[in-house]
This record gives structure tokens, C-alpha cells and sequence, in this order.
């Protein structure tokens, strides 16, 4: 008999497999009682059922940690919590290399753990043969190994998830599709099945493989994609015994994990098999795809090397199920943009078992809290853009994605597929002059630019990189003479109303109630005074303003306004980032060389720093505004998108008395650095506060009405800090500085970096670093400490810098 379906709730969950049961699980714990769970089919259903059960702990970064790392927590107790048994057990992971740019990275990886309170050891292949007998070890370089890490039956522990929902409070009902997502307003108010209607106030969409076409019906955006994934079971096997580690050789594109007595083998193939591409198909409960050994030969002829003891058992079990990938790798989690009150949380990319446990948690706090409880950015549902919904896009990009899964993580390395999505109007221009292109948000935006006779493409290394060389010449241009960035995938958002200007004082920390054509440098922050947005507005009207920020952070930042807004609020958005394209003309010749442009005043009394006027150039109108991410004079001109071209090409044209050179984003990077410039997403985020990253000068704490977040700001500015983003720069040597390397002052681990990049200026590597403060820790005494980055495994001595090494009154770019 159907269970009977409530007519309202407080929060309907879509979903039943482990993400749909973990946040209904934790809702309840948070004292949310009143949930219903609605699963299509049996719990477990699509993806969960057949999923290799593997919980590793250590991530990129401190949140995901923190988020996997919380499964060994919850799985270890959910048993005596629920009577339900899991098959948990933390009997450990070795995960090896054959080269050494994969030991290179898991040195680092390791590195990282210390920092996040995670066990792990750099072990040789000694080592590796005794934990793990049966492997053949005479081409391994070395492995780390985590003890604590372990595996777990995904059924059973999504079995135990619901049990511990129902206990408190929370219905969970099988066999009912939902059929749509009502809402009232901008809010949700109801969910639609084919058994009827259920009122409700929240709505949590965790439908794994179908979240993308639930997503497509109702209007946003949830791009993902499934994929065969395949693994096979042996039969019984000597010398397997049940504490046998789990083994990854991501070298081979393999795991390996002990089954009841078997072996386990599964594997992320270099190129995946797509499925499903036009929506997953009706009555796809339980399914399988058929066993198919010519994919899975070449993966199972590397794990005969790596176990030669697989040639004397037999296959038990061929299984061949559907898992959904997302663009990035990265699974997405958070609140639906342009929608109150509807949550996601789907698309984990094969770890889903693993991180499904923390997510469900950090999802949950986030619906109670109405706040992220930790940086959850790299899993944002917001971080994407309309057009990764294209199914064609998808297609290709899972077949990269997946196998991506176990390739080595370049720095800086970029996708191949899904490419030329997002192009600027001068895209062919650039190309001719040699740009390696990188892809933001979409846009393909210049990297570096290869001299002639060398092709602009990467090469990956965690070494000293190839381009180097090249950037450094980008970089001496902007010092010295004059370069030329395409910035065009800025986000431009565009406020206009009556109620502009009293909205943005609310929603911003600076004064932006300014004259017309003020730029002013500001943040939008959260309740707690954690920085949600970094950005530039500018006052182009009475009643409009144009805002500024970082590419990938277009639909968020418009999310977030949206949602802060007053009630009643007499006040438009609207995105125009594609209706401007942007050159960054920028160095000591930049005034000269657009002097040469336009007849309207350049001097610092017609034009000051900081400013934004409306100007002929060649024959387009542009806006051109005064600032600087590099630290040198110049201009960002944002010319409409129809008359790019020609303003680009007499540019260029008059650039070249001036030494013009184009310059890309590394280049930039290096730059900005060198002014200890802030960037969102790396050395801000929504954890971390004015006061923490030094950008209280941004922060008009007496201006009328006050702002969000000031208050929050008042208290811990009376309190004293407890933390606080520091500029280093490495005494000795070229070690490649990315980001997450442990920070050690006076010997004791204090923080990590945030992002870094080599300063070709001064010919050392520079990183931003947020640590913690511990004793004396004013400005003096901070610059006093003795710091050493880890940088797998070896601590690299570097100083830290008061104020920013170059031009540190900024008076370069007030010139």
C-alpha cells in the first residue's frame, strides 16, 4: 500500500539517495522536524546503490576537508545511533606514484593535511609492499597514506541516514515523482507529485541524475551529466584480509579496495562514455549498462600489473551504473539564484559517498542559518553560467571531466573541451598576436602571449614555468612603458532606479553615494561582516550605477543583491557584461599613448585617480574609468561591444611609439601581487572580513544607515583580531607557489597561503597568506617573525612585507 503523502511541510527534500537522506538527517538535528523526503523510486535509487563505498578525507582545500573529513566522523557512530549497521570501517588508503610529478603532488597534498588535522604519511615503496602485500611495487616512486581514511556500504549508510531522519521527525515517502516546483513571488510554495500537491516553505533538490532536467523545466541552472562507471568484483582471494588498505595508482587510472574477501577494481578512464545526454530516461531505478570489457580491458591489463595475484581469480561481478559529472569536477551545493527559499545539492563526481555526509551538513546549517557555514564557493551552485546547461557543451566536457578524475592536477591547467563558448570581439586579433587563452566563466581571456615562433601552449609542471619568461616581459611593459589587457569578462551589472543610491549604501561598506562619475573601491559583506562580493562602483547617473567584479562571480553577485535588497525597493538589475568590452591600458605611457586617441583632458585635475568620464576614442564613446589592479597609471575603457574592434585596432596603432605590448593574466596576477591586491574567491571570501584581509579603508563606518555587516565589524574590531592576510615573499630560490601551502612563523604552523604567483619585478615568488595571531601580533612584530612556506615537504624561508614592496604609497598610479 502507497504511504500517504502530507499536505504541507516545512521543507520537501527531492531525492533519497545519500545527499537527499544526509540533509533531511541533518535537519532534524538542527530542529528542523518537519521534513518530507520524496524518492521516485526505492531510497538508494540512480547512483548511490552502486557506488564503490571509498571514504578518503583530504581534499584541495580546508572547507572540502572539513566536509569529507566529517564522514569518518558520522559513519563511525551512525550505527549506535541507529541500530542500522553501515559497514564502516577505517581501515585505511595508500595511494601510490609511478612519477615523480605525481609524488611532487602528493607532497604537496600532504603538506596540506597537517594543516587540516588530517593524518597522512609520505611512505616508499617498502612501505607501500607491507601495508599492501599483494601489489607489485618496482616501479612505484612513493605514496602517501592516510590510516583514518576507510569505506563503507553506501546502501546500508544511506539506510542508517533515513532512519536517523525518521527518528527525528522527518517522513520519508517512496514510490512518488515529483512533477514540479511551485512558487509564489520569487519564494517557493509548494511541491507538485503525481500523487498530489504538498505545501511547503523549503525545497531541497538532491535528485542526483535527474537534477538536471528538473532544473531545465523550472528555469535554472544545474549543468551536469551522466557517465558509465564501471568496476568489476573478483571472486575470493588469498591474502586479502579485511584491514587491507584502500588502494588508488591514479597513475594507472585505478582503486582498489577489499570487498568481504575480494578485491574490488575499479577505474576513471582517460576518455568516458557519456550517457543520457537528452535526460535520464523513465523507469531507471536499479540500472545497469551491459559489461563492456573492450572500455574496461586496458584498465584491468594495469591492474593485473599492479596485483599480478587478479590472474588467479575469476570476475564475480561486471558493474557498469550511471553517475553524474559536473563541468568542473566539483559538486554543487547552495541556494538557486533568482528563487527564495530552493536549495541544490547534486552532482558529486564519484564522491558522493565520501562528501556526502559533510555537504548534507553544511546544506542544512546553510538553510537554518540563512549563511554559508564555511567557504563553500567551489561548490556554489552559483559559480555557473547559463550556457553550461547546453547539452552538446556537457556531452563533451563529461568526457574530459571524468577522466580528469585521476590525471595528475596541473597548476594552471585548462580544459580542452567546451572551449570558444565566451568570445571577446577581438578574440582574432589576440589569437594572431600569440595568446594562450584561458577559459573564465566561459570567456577565453589571454594567459600569456607567445613570442614568434613559439606556439602558445601549455606545459604543465610544478616546476619553474615555461612562460615565465614571457610574462615577465608583459609584466616590465606595464612597469616601464605601456600594456594592453583585454579585461572585457569583468562582470558589469547595471543598478538604476530611484532607490539605487539608498540600496547600494545598504549593500555596500563604502560611501558609493558620491558625485557623478566617482568610482569608489568597495565590498558587499554578510551579516557577520564576511566578504560576499569585491567590486567597483560607479556613479554614472543620479539614479544608476555601473558595478564591477570578478568574472566568475556574475550570477552570484547578482543572486546576492537580489536577495538583500529592501522590500519595495524602486530599483532595476540588469547584467551588461557582454554589451562592454574592456581594454586595461595600463603603464607609464598609458596617458601619452591615449593622448593620441581623444582631445579630452588626461591630467590629474581634468581626470583624477579614481574617476570615470565619458571620452572619444578613434570613433567610438567610451567609458573610460581611472583605476588600476596592477599599481601603474592607467585607464579601463569600456567600449560597447559593436565598436570594440575599432577601438582596439587604434590602440594599437598608437601604442606602438609608446612600447605597447599585450599582456595576459599571468602577467597581471604578478602585478597585482606585487601591490598585495586582493582577489576574490583566493585571498577574500565570505569567511573573512575587512578588517582580517586590511581592507577596512573600504569601510565608511559613519556614513548614514550604515551597512551590512557593520555592526558585526564594530564588535570585532573592539575584540582584536585573531587573524590577519599577510604579503610574503621567499628569501631564497623559485619554488611554484599556488595556493594552500602551510605557513609556519617562528616554527608553529600558522596558516596558509591564499594565492601567490612570481613577481617578476623582484624575481622571487610572492604569496598572500591569511594566519593566525597568536601573542604580539601588530604590524611590527609580524614583520619581525621568521616564516617558512611548505611546499611538499620542504620549508622555504620567506619574509613578510608591512606594507606592499612596490609603490607602496600607490603613488605610480595617482601620477
Amino acid at each position: 500500500m502507497a504511504q500517504e503523502l502530507p499536505a504541507s511541510a516545512r521543507v520537501v527534500v527531492i531525492g533519497g539517495g545519500i545527499m537527499g537522506c544526509s540533509v533531511a538527517y541533518h535537519l532534524t538535528k538542527l530542529g528542523w522536524s518537519d521534513v518530507v523526503l520524496l524518492e521516485q523510486f526505492q531510497l538508494t535509487a540512480g547512483t548511490t546503490w552502486h557506488a564503490a563505498g571509498l571514504v578518503g578525507q583530504l581534499r584541495n582545500n580546508e572547507s572540502m576537508t572539513r566536509i569529507a573529513s566529517y564522514a569518518v566522523d558520522l559513519y563511525g557512530r551512525l550505527e549506535a545511533e541507529t541500530g542500522l549497521a553501515t559497514g564502516f570501517k577505517q581501515n585505511g588508503a595508500v595511494t601510490i606514484a609511478q612519477t615523480e610529478a605525481r609524488f611532487i603532488e602528493q607532497k604537496r597534498h600532504a603538506a596540506m593535511a597537517a594543516r587540516f588535522g588530517v593524518e597522512c604519511h609520505v611512505i616508499g615503496p617498502d612501505e607501500v609492499k607491507r601495508r599492501w602485500p599483494l601489489a607489485a611495487t618496482d616501479d612505484v616512486v612513493g605514496a602517501i597514506y592516510l590510516p583514518k581514511d576507510g569505506q563503507t556500504n553506501p546502501t546500508d549508510t544511506t539506510q542508517a541516514l533515513a532512519r536517523g531522519a525518521r527518528q527525528g521527525g522527518a517522513r520519508i515517502v517512496e514510490r512518488v515523482s515529483v512533477t514540479g516546483i511551485e512558487r509564489s513571488g520569487q519564494g517557493v510554495s509548494g511541491v507538485v507529485t503525481d500523487r498530489g500537491r504538498i505545501e511547503c516553505e523549503y525545497v531541497v533538490l538532491c535528485a542526483g541524475l535527474w537534477s538536471r532536467d528538473i532544473a531545465a523545466r523550472h528555469g535554472f541552472v544545474v549543468p551536469l551529466h551522466a557517465s558509465e562507471h564501471m568496476y568489476i568484483v573478483t571472486e575470493a582471494m588469498a591474502g586479502v584480509t579485511a584491514d587491507l588498505p584502500v588502494l588508488r595508482d591514479y597513475d594507472s587510472r585505478l582503486y582498489i579496495k577489499e570487498d568481504a574477501g575480494k578485491l574490488l577494481v575499479g577505474m576513471f578512464e582517460d576518455v568516458a562514455k557519456p550517457w543520457a545526454t537528452d535526460g535520464t530516461p523513465e523507469g531507471h531505478e536499479f540500472g545497469e549498462f551491459d559489461a563492456d570489457w573492450d572500455h574496461f580491458e586496458p584498465y584491468f591489463e594495469k591492474a593485473l600489473r599492479r596485483v599480478p595475484a587478479l590472474e588467479q581469480v575469476g570476475v564475480r561481478q561486471f558493474l557498469n551504473g550511471a553517475e553524474s559529472f559536473t563541468p568542473d569536477q566539483r559538486y554543487i551545493l547552495g541556494p538557486v539564484p533568482g528563487w527564495d527559499r530552493l536549495y541544490v545539492g547534486t552532482g558529486f563526481n564519484s564522491i558522493g559517498i565520501a562528501s556526502g555526509a559533510g555537504a548534507g551538513k553544511a546544506l542544512a546549517e546553510w538553510m537554518v542559518e540563512g549563511e554559508e557555514p564555511m567557504d563553500l564557493w567551489d561548490v556554489d551552485v552559483r559559480r555557473f553560467q547559463p550556457f553550461e546547461m547546453n547539452r552538446r557543451y556537457l556531452r563533451e566536457r563529461t568526457v574530459e571531466a571524468q577522466g580528469r578524475q585521476y590525471r595528475i592536477h596541473w597548476p594552471y591547467e585548462q580544459y580542452l573541451t567546451g572551449r570558444d563558448m565566451r568570445l571577446t570581439p577581438w578574440h582574432e586579433r589576440l589569437r594572431a598576436r600569440g595568446a594562450c587563452f584561458g577559459a573564465v566563466a566561459g570567456w577565453e581571456r589571454p594567459l600569456w602571449y607567445a613570442p614568434p615562433g613559439v606556439a602558445p601552449v601549455q606545459r604543465y609542471s610544478y616546476g619553474e614555468q615555461h612562460w615565465w619568461a614571457q610574462a615577465a616581459e608583459e609584466a616590465r611593459a606595464a612597469r616601464e612603458a605601456v600594456a594592453l589587457f583585454d579585461l572585457t569578462p569583468f562582470s558589469k551589472l547595471l543598478v538604476q532606479g530611484p532607490d539605487a543610491e539608498s540600496v547600494l549604501q545598504w549593500l555596500c561598506s563604502n560611501d558609493v553615494g558620491r558625485p557623478v562619475g566617482s568610482v569608489t573601491y568597495t565590498q558587499m559583506l554578510n551579516a557577520n561582516g564576511g566578504i560576499e562580493s569585491d567590486l567597483t562602483v560607479t556613479r554614472l547617473e543620479r539614479d544608476k550605477f555601473l558595478l564591477i567584479g570578478a568574472a566568475a562571480a556574475t550570477v552570484r553577485d547578482r543572486d546576492w543583491i537580489e536577495r538583500q535588497r529592501p522590500a519595495g525597493a524602486a530599483v532595476d538589475l540588469a547584467d551588461v557584461t557582454a554589451s562592454y568590452a574592456v581594454l586595461g591600458v595600463m603603464g607609464p605611457h598609458s596617458r601619452d599613448l591615449l593622448r593620441r586617441l581623444t582631445t579630452a583632458p588626461l591630467d590629474n585635475d581634468a581626470f583624477p585617480y579614481g574617476s570615470m568620464q565619458e571620452i572619444d576614442i578613434g570613433m567610438a564613446r567610451v567609458l573610460a574609468q581611472r583605476v588600476s589592479y596592477v599599481g601603474e597609471l592607467g585607464w579601463e575603457l569600456y567600449i560597447p561591444s559593436e565598436q570594440a574592434v575599432g577601438v582596439y585596432d587604434a590602440v594599437v596603432a598608437a601604442g606602438a611609439a609608446f612600447g605597447l605590448r599585450h599582456a595576459g593574466l599571468q602577467a597581471q596576477d604578478s602585478l597585482r601581487l606585487e601591490k598585495a591586491f586582493r582577489h576574490w574567491g583566493h585571498d577574500i571570501g565570505s569567511q573573512d572580513t575587512p578588517l582580517e584581509t586590511g581592507l577596512g579603508f573600504a569601510c565608511a563606518f559613519d556614513k548614514p544607515g550604515g551597512f551590512i555587516g557593520r555592526e558585526a565589524l564594530l564588535a570585532q574590531r573592539q575584540a582584536g583580531l585573531s587573524r590577519r592576510l599577510i604579503l610574503l615573499t621567499v628569501d631564497e630560490g623559485r619554488p611554484l607557489l599556488l595556493h594552500e601551502e602551510p605557513v609556519y612563523r617562528d616554527g608553529v604552523l600558522a596558516g596558509a597561503v591564499t594565492s601567490a604567483a612570481m613577481s617578476f619585478t623582484f624575481d622571487k615568488p610572492m604569496a598572500l597568506a591569511m594566519l593566525r595571531l597568536e601573542g604580539e601580533s601588530g604590524p611590527a612584530a609580524l614583520a619581525a617573525s621568521r616564516y617558512e612556506i611548505d611546499v611538499a615537504g620542504v620549508r622555504h624561508p620567506a619574509s613578510a612585507h608591512r606594507r606592499a614592496p612596490y609603490d607602496p604609497a600607490g603613488s605610480r598610479m595617482r601620477s
